[in-house]
């Protein structure tokens, strides 16, 4: 691959994950809004600039050192929006919280879905710039995926665990809230065991289907 074409990759790639990894947080606050919490507003967390939501491990020495180690893919995050689900409560209930859980996984496969359909018109680039285009949407259908997939994770404080803790308690599902408590103070810890271990294949083999069937 010539120079000029890696470095269209190399810039593709980052843009396509970090659009994949902000809007997920923007969305979260937005819906949050929606829902009459001013908190990310107020904090100026709704902003697309990407400067305010950068977090320097998970922006940018993540994915850094996943690339330069050559892992088969980028994974990263962006500082997470503050929101005050209390309020989001008060005013929409426990499925309005449920819809702030979800915002961002529904950001990350709606994006997917688009740039999927996108792509087969930029597969066979003519020129650098049309190539970075279809880098870029390559990229996103993989990046959004493999977001939305783990976020769904039903680990705390991953956003399938607190959707599924709202849901509990729209239905009074009490033992799934009790599981939920037991395993909160533990939750990173099961999260780095399965993705530091062959779990992790298993974990995201949704997001294997599905950016197969997506990307052909």
């Amino acid at each position: 691959m010539s120079n000029d074409l890696e470095i269209v990759k190399v810039a593709a790639i980052v843009l396509s994950l970090m659009v994949a990894i902000i809007g997920h947080e923007i969305m979260h606050g937005y819906i949050a809004y929606k829902f009459g919490d001013p908190t990310a507003k107020a904090a100026g967390r709704l902003s697309i600039n990407p400067i305010v939501h950068i977090d320097p491990i998970g922006t940018i020495a993540v994915p850094v050192l996943l690339y330069v180690s050559g892992a088969p893919f980028l994974f990263g995050w962006a500082k997470p929006v503050p929101v005050d689900i209390y309020t989001v409560i008060r005013n929409g209930g426990y499925k309005a919280a449920v819809a702030v859980a979800l915002a961002g996984v529904t950001w990350n496969f709606a994006l997917a879905f688009v740039s999927a359909g996108l792509f087969p018109m930029f597969d066979r680039p003519d020129s650098l710039f049309t190539a970075f285009i279809g880098f870029f949407l390559m990229y996103s259908v993989i990046y959004n995926v493999v977001l939305g997939v783990f976020n769904l994770w039903p680990f705390p404080p991953l956003d399938g665990a607190n959707a599924l803790r709202y849901l509990a308690m729209e239905y009074r599902w009490k033992g799934v809230i009790d599981i939920l408590n037991k395993i909160e103070p533990v939750g990173m810890v099961l999260l780095i065991i399965v993705i530091a271990t062959p779990l992790a294949d298993w974990f995201f083999l949704p997001a294997e289907w599905l950016i197969k069937l997506l990307l052909g």
